[in-house]
C-alpha cells in the first residue's frame, strides 16, 4: 500500500483492483505537453490523461527524471488550455496557496494553506529546494500545480510526510523555476544532465 515510508511517502500511488493507478498534472503549452511527477508513470505501460471535459487522450513518455521526480507527457492534441506559470522565487513564507488535484479520484478538489518554508531539503532528496506547505494533501493530487493567489502555478505537488497515512499538514511542491529547466532539458534529449564536482 501506500504510505509506508514517513519520508518519500508519494500520494497518487492510489491501485485499484486493475493495476492502475492515478495521479495529477499541469498542461504547460497549448500543443500537448503535460508535467507530472516521476512516479505518476514511473513503468507504466499505458498513460491516459484526462481533461477535465472528460475526454481521455493517450500520452506518450517524452521524458522523465527520477531525481527531481518530474516527467514529461505528450498528447496528440493541440488548443489546449494551458496554466499560467509564476516565480516561485518570488513566494514567501507566510504566502496563501492552493492546490488542484484529484484526491481519492474526487477530480478537481481545491485545498489551501500557507507557505512553511522554501528552500527545505528532506533526507532522500538533495537536488530539489523544495517548497513546504500545510496544504493538505492526499493520494491522487501527486504532479498537480500548487497555485498562488494571483492563479500562477509555483510548484508541482510532490510528496508528503506523514507517520499515520493522511495528510498531517507536512507536503512538499518542486518549485516551477526548477520544473522548467528539466522541462527544457526533458524536451531537448529526454534527460537531464548534471555537473558533477569532487
Amino acid at each position: 500500500g501506500f504510505f509506508s515510508n514517513p519520508f518519500r511517502n508519494y500520494f497518487d500511488e492510489e491501485s485499484t483492483p486493475k493495476g492502475e493507478a492515478s495521479g495529477s498534472g499541469v498542461i504547460i503549452s497549448a500543443d500537448g505537453y503535460v508535467l507530472t511527477n516521476n512516479h505518476v508513470v514511473a513503468e507504466a505501460d499505458e498513460i491516459m490523461v484526462r481533461l477535465q471535459d472528460r475526454r481521455e487522450l493517450p500520452a506518450t513518455l517524452v521524458g522523465a527524471d527520477e531525481r527531481s521526480d518530474l516527467a514529461l507527457l505528450k498528447v496528440d492534441e493541440g488548443d489546449l488550455p494551458v496554466v499560467n506559470i509564476g516565480s516561485s522565487a518570488d513566494l514567501k513564507v507566510g504566502e496563501w496557496v492552493l492546490a488542484i488535484g484529484a484526491p481519492f479520484g474526487f477530480d478537481s478538489s481545491v485545498t489551501a494553506g500557507i507557505v512553511s518554508a522554501k528552500g527545505r531539503s528532506l533526507p532522500s532528496d538533495s537536488y530539489v529546494p523544495f517548497i513546504q506547505t500545510d496544504v493538505a494533501i492526499n493520494p491522487g493530487n501527486s504532479g498537480g500545480p500548487l497555485f498562488n493567489l494571483n492563479g500562477k502555478v509555483v510548484g508541482i505537488n510532490s510528496q508528503i510526510y506523514t507517520p499515520t497515512g493522511g495528510s498531517v499538514g507536512l507536503s512538499f511542491a518542486i518549485p516551477t523555476a526548477l520544473a522548467l529547466d528539466v522541462v527544457q532539458q526533458l524536451k531537448a534529449s529526454g534527460s537531464v544532465m548534471r555537473g558533477w564536482l569532487g
